[in-house]
């Protein structure tokens, strides 16, 4: 069942509580919101370094994101089930099941942003890891702008560094493409977060 297009009380609360925290405690600069557009459906697309990088974009994000979060984190009590009333949907480890792209292509065509991952999983050593083929297969098949997003020492939040989250320009897919497309758009946006 595809969850409702709202931002409920806790997804509300918790955007301001994690605002907070890393506005308090690590001094968290944001570059670039401009970038994001202001309505239409659209990808967030960061480097992945921490369990903390989707909190961090949704809250310097005025508008509601999406997020796709491993399967196993719903089935942890609680836990479980505040992280579905904050708009995050399941997705199998390493692949993008039938269920997450249906969802995926629902939240993008209701003028939504979503927030994927361009590595699909959580680099362990801090550095941008390899690009998979699911960013831009979903970019180019909804036809919708990916945003390149660079996230800096959210992997070393014991030692309180300087946060620092920067919004790229929107990177589009192309309008025929082919499944090479896919793996060549994802490494696009990987290459436009190195630079920034």
């Amino acid at each position: 069942m595809l969850i409702e297009e709202k931002e409920s009380t806790l997804y509300l609360i918790g955007k301001q509580i994690f605002k907070t925290i890393f506005g308090l405690f690590y001094r968290c600069h944001v570059f670039g919101v401009e970038n994001i557009p202001k309505s239409g459906g659209a990808i967030i697309a960061p480097n992945h370094i921490s369990f903390f990088d989707p909190p961090l974009s949704g809250s310097t994000i005025k508008r509601p994101v999406y997020f796709m979060a491993k399967k196993e984190l719903f089935n942890i009590p609680i836990f479980g089930w505040i992280i579905k009333q904050t708009n995050a949907f399941p997705v199998k480890r390493d692949t993008l099941g039938m269920f997450a792209i249906k969802h995926a292509f629902y939240i993008l065509k209701k003028g939504r942003l979503l927030l994927m991952f361009p590595e699909g999983t959580r680099s362990k050593n801090g550095k941008i890891g390899i690009a998979r083929a699911g960013v831009g297969m979903v970019a180019c098949n909804a036809q919708v702008p990916l945003i390149p997003v660079k996230i800096e020492n959210t992997n070393t939040m014991l030692r309180f560094k300087q946060i620092k989250i920067k919004y790229g320009k929107p990177i589009y897919p192309p309008k025929k493409f082919k499944k090479n497309d896919y793996i060549n758009l994802s490494q696009k946006v990987l290459k436009a977060i190195e630079i920034m």
